[in-house]
């Protein structure tokens, strides 16, 4: 249980260090974070925890990751359900420790709550298209430099560092098209609170991410060959 704890600690982390910063701080522009802020926050929380846990249960944080490893065979898929569950979990318990702390703010109102979405719910009006590809695209993105940097044979010792800058520069890229998901729990635990049709477009929000992230993972075993 050990690795599925970790994980539910983990994306706890990720939610309520990402979407916090969304929420609460960029809020306030005169703190001066903007889009560039909130990208450093979520890529700081996998960075911190990619550290403290990577050796227990892996770091994944994100069932578009769970999947994208187990495509590429790096992780077995007796575990990759609980993992899912367990990173669920985390994100919607995150969100509602988030959600108890903005509600504290006199005339509070949880708006999109760093929900994700397209059409209307996206930050820059993008369509249900746009918002599609690019979510399977960076999140394919982002598994191939999993991949990689995992790979026996990468420098041992900086994967977190360059997983958290990948993910940094993905959420500068798609914050305003989708206000960056490329992952499922994440997606859910705010969702779940925002005050607009999030749980409405949830689906894209599964289906584009683990798409991406198997489509990436396959891609990296043909271009390494052996691991």
């Amino acid at each position: 249980m050990n690795k599925y704890l970790a994980e539910l600690i983990g994306t706890f982390w990720l939610v309520l260090g990402g979407c916090g910063s969304a929420v609460l701080a960029a809020a306030f522009p005169e703190l001066g974070i903007g889009f560039a802020g909130v990208a450093l926050a979520f890529g700081l929380t996998v960075l911190t925890m990619a550290y403290a846990i990577g050796h227990i249960s892996g770091c994944h944080l994100n069932p578009a990751v769970s999947f994208g490893l187990w495509a590429g065979g790096r992780f077995a898929g007796r575990d990759l359900l609980p993992y899912v569950a367990a990173q669920v979990a985390g994100a919607i318990a995150a969100a509602a420790v988030l959600y108890l702390i903005a509600s504290g703010k006199p005339g509070f109102a949880a708006g999109g709550f760093a929900s994700n979405g397209f059409g209307e719910l996206s930050p820059g009006q993008y369509s249900m298209t746009a918002v599609l590809v690019c979510e399977v695209v960076l999140t394919a993105v982002f598994l191939f430099v999993i991949m990689g940097v995992t790979d026996a044979r990468a420098p041992a010792g900086f994967a977190p560092i360059a997983i958290g800058l990948c993910l940094t520069l993905i959420h500068l890229v798609s914050i305003p098209v989708s206000n960056t998901s490329v992952n499922p729990a994440r997606s859910t635990g705010v969702a779940l609170f925002a005050q607009t049709g999030a749980v409405g477009q949830l689906w894209l929000f599964w289906v584009a991410p683990i798409v991406g992230g198997m489509l990436g993972a396959l891609v990296y075993k043909a271009v390494a060959g052996r691991d």
